[in-house]
């Protein structure tokens, strides 16, 4: 079971930024595709970004939310991928997840941001709030 841990969320005000990092040991990190999804209370969960495995050599994916303002990336020799997020609004507050692929060479295709359910969520999340 894969076991992630999300780390680097917080407070901060509108127009900030912050850079989340999720660690995923228990699986082959570079054969599963690795998402960050967000979660806001009463809300559903929506991908945020999408991050290939290697045999997809593809930059990542973000959802229409996200561009132009986040950026990410994977690094598979530390089993880590980042989430650089600027220009943080208050819509940004959520719980941000982490999750890995339900299949092993699984890609980031077509709606994968309204598909949670293709990805496994494992870890506690990490809170993002962006208030004045």
């Amino acid at each position: 079971q894969a076991r992630p841990v999300e780390s680097g969320g917080g407070a901060v005000q509108p127009g900030g930024s912050l850079r989340l990092s999720c660690t995923v040991s228990g699986l082959d990190f570079a054969s599963y595709s690795i998402s960050w999804f967000r979660q806001a209370p009463g809300k559903e969960r929506e991908g945020v970004a999408c991050f290939a495995h290697t045999g997809i050599p593809h930059a990542p994916f973000y959802s229409e939310a996200a561009k132009g303002r986040f950026t990410g990336s994977r690094d598979n020799d530390k089993d880590t991928v980042v989430l650089q997020m600027n220009s943080l609004k208050d819509e940004d507050t959520a719980t941000y997840y982490c999750g890995t692929h339900r299949v092993q060479y699984g890609g980031c295709y077509g709606s994968w941001f309204r598909d949670p359910e293709i990805f496994n969520f494992w870890g506690q999340g990490t809170q993002v709030t962006v208030s004045s």
